[in-house]
């Protein structure tokens, strides 16, 4: 065998194996961390009552499209609490479904959706509060899943968190849904470059929270001077 042939087919075996570092047929758990704003937050646009948070996420059996919630097994066993743990689908070097990927003890899909909101509240100058409160905010989430892509020298690892929101502001009130997407290029399956996924997506989804959330003020005429 020529020696460029012979050194093409080691490169792609380790590039196979990088791809595939990491990935297990059993269940890979992840901490997830909302990240902190920079700015001092004081508050003064009041208080926000979080009064619900719900998971609306649609799994499915052998999805083609491995954006698509699913576990190892039947859906259809998948509890409402197990459900609520599930975050992702770990894959091998040829893109098929493997062990899941779930929240470390203590986390759970609604948990890290409210504080997602909870940081981009406080982002706004609001704060949060589990009082009754005039403004009040109610969270669907029908996007919280990360995924693979495997390519011949990297890996694509992708996150979205979608939520619909229903915030009540002031006497007024705003349904809006807020998308956050983040994209890492890796090299192996390892816990960092799922959480790094997460992180832009997290990031992701702050600032457009932000965005949407300044023209709903603008809107109510909380932001004149």
């Amino acid at each position: 065998m020529a020696p460029i042939r012979r050194l093409g087919l080691y490169s792609l075996l380790i590039v196979t194996l990088l791809a595939c570092g990491g990935c297990v047929t059993g269940q890979r758990k992840l901490d997830l961390q909302i990240p902190s704003g920079a700015k001092i937050v004081d508050g003064s646009k009041g208080t926000v009552q979080i009064v619900s948070v719900a998971d609306k996420r649609v799994f499915e059996n052998k999805p083609s499209d491995p954006s698509t919630p699913s576990i190892n097994g039947d859906v259809k066993t998948l509890s409402a609490s197990q459900k609520n743990k599930m975050i992702g689908r770990q894959r091998n070097s040829w893109g098929k479904a493997m062990g899941d990927i779930a929240l470390i003890e203590g986390q759970t899909v609604e948990s890290r959706s409210r504080a997602l909101v909870t940081e981009a509240l406080k982002r706004r100058g609001y704060s949060v509060t589990d009082s009754q409160s005039k403004n009040r905010a109610e969270i669907a989430v029908d996007k919280f899943w990360a995924w693979f892509t495997p390519g011949l020298f990297a890996v694509d690892f992708e996150a979205h968190v979608q939520a619909n929101l229903q915030l009540s502001l002031n006497g007024r009130t705003s349904k809006f849904t807020v998308l956050g997407h983040g994209k890492n290029l890796g090299g192996m399956a390892s816990d960092s470059n799922w959480q790094e996924a997460y992180n832009r997506a997290f990031e992701n989804f702050l600032a457009n929270f932000e965005a949407a959330l300044q023209t709903i003020e603008d809107d109510a005429g909380l932001n004149e001077s």
